[in-house]
């Protein structure tokens, strides 16, 4: 390995971020054209970037609107962006889900709808269901990102009181032919669970919504618990006529990412050895696993022997328990370093590849094995500031934080422990 640690970690970040570009891997999944119309509507953090590929790639007319974040709009020259709030609902977002179902209204048969959908389009299409207001929707949303629960139990509950989500976008669309063209960030690659699955079928139930909302316990204002027990919220199931055109692609995954970043570091001369593409839980637990994972290399040269570089994806979960600037990566990490405890050529990096970690415009950070000594002699206590749930105040001013600015894409969490 010619290459410092910190450059070989960053440029494996940045292989797994290219591989999930939309112009890079959209192309391929083109749908033929319609006898009619073509409709493109989408939304997500990579929206905007997937509808400018496929603008670039399409052959015929079509027209459409996608919505994504602030900051993350790209210039489109037939299909309208609008930009809206992630990971908290706004107006905007509120606003461009109505025009969605416009978009839709009064298709042919002849007609064709691409859907451009990866993650955070849940927060970005805020259409709570009747009885529901904005506000509602806005308080339920930061309960789910408090309580702990996982990606695919938060959009179970806000697919069940949503008028947008759980395919029922894709049911306004028939008799129209619909594509889904979908960028993964959720462990599994459940298409329902991708920006809560407005144009797929949904088989969870207002049942499971609620035995989620009992689990964390979450509180739910009277309107939403009732529309929930009556079943009134239930979502768009497999099997319904009005969903029997609609195909569903995957167009980058979060494997994918993990294979990218293998590539890089093959060519560097260390082995990768890939954990997984879905792993869960909370992020302090799994910086204890995956740092004792990099201690048994070390001491016993397994799984695999250095220099290696142990690869995982998914999505990890904080539990909000003091006031620092948190986010799941740089939580991740600060366990982890406690972990390793200045295990000497241990170096690792993780981030989320769309650029934000939590609700903080910085993507993560990097460690190695002088980084609890330096946070001492800085008078920071590395346990004090987990528990404040602070990794963003640490790594700062440590100055090992990863700013990326928007990437324009979307496969969530990538984490690379490189033990030389």
């Amino acid at each position: 390995m010619t290459s410092t640690p910190r450059d070989l970690l960053t440029r494996l970040f940045s292989a797994a971020v290219q591989a999930a570009q939309p112009e890079h891997c959209i192309a391929r999944f083109l749908p033929a054209p319609p006898a009619g119309r073509t409709i493109v509507i989408g939304a997500g953090k990579a929206s905007a970037a997937m509808a400018q590929a496929f603008e670039r790639h399409w052959p015929g007319p079509l027209e459409g609107l996608v919505v994504t974040r602030y900051g993350y709009a790209v210039p489109c020259e037939r299909i309208e962006i609008i930009e809206a709030a992630h990971p908290v609902p706004d107006e905007a977002g509120s606003v461009a889900a109505r025009r969605l179902f416009e978009q839709v209204a009064g298709l042919t048969a002849d007609d064709l709808v691409v859907c451009l959908i990866s993650g955070g389009g849940s927060s970005l299409l805020p259409m709570p269901a009747e009885g529901i207001d904005l506000q509602a929707k806005q308080d339920i949303n930061r309960a789910l990102l408090k309580s702990g629960a996982t990606i695919s139990e938060m959009n179970c509950v806000r697919r069940h009181l949503s008028a947008i989500k759980g395919g029922r976008l894709a049911a306004a669309c028939a008799p129209a032919r619909v594509v889904n063209l979908l960028i993964s960030d959720v462990p599994g690659d459940q298409a329902a669970d991708i920006a809560s699955g407005p144009t797929v079928a949904d088989p969870s139930t207002c049942a499971d919504a609620l035995d989620i909302v009992r689990r964390y316990g979450i509180g739910l204002p009277p309107a939403a618990r009732a529309l929930l027990e009556s079943g009134g919220g239930e979502t768009i199931k497999p099997g319904d006529p009005r969903l029997s055109k609609v195909e569903t692609h995957f167009i980058a995954t979060p494997q994918m990412a993990l294979e990218a970043a293998a590539a890089v570091a093959r060519e560097a001369g260390v082995a990768p050895v890939l954990l997984g593409d879905r792993i869960e839980g909370e992020a302090r637990d799994v910086g204890k696993v995956l740092g004792g994972i990099a201690l048994q290399v070390r001491a016993h040269r397994q799984p695999a022997p250095p220099p290696c570089v142990l690869l995982s994806g998914g999505e990890t979960t904080v539990t909000i328990r003091g006031n620092g600037r948190g986010g799941r990566n740089v939580e991740f990490l600060l366990s982890l370093a406690l972990t390793l405890d200045g295990a000497p050529d241990v170096h690792a990096l993780a981030g989320d590849t769309d650029g934000v970690d939590g609700q903080e415009e910085i993507a993560g950070a990097l460690i190695g094995p002088d980084t609890l000594a330096r946070a001492w002699a800085l008078g920071m206590p590395p346990r004090a500031r987990l528990d404040d749930n602070d990794g963003h105040g640490f790594f700062e001013r440590l100055g090992d934080s990863l700013v990326t600015g928007p990437t324009l894409t979307n496969v969530n969490d990538f984490r690379a422990i490189l033990v030389l």
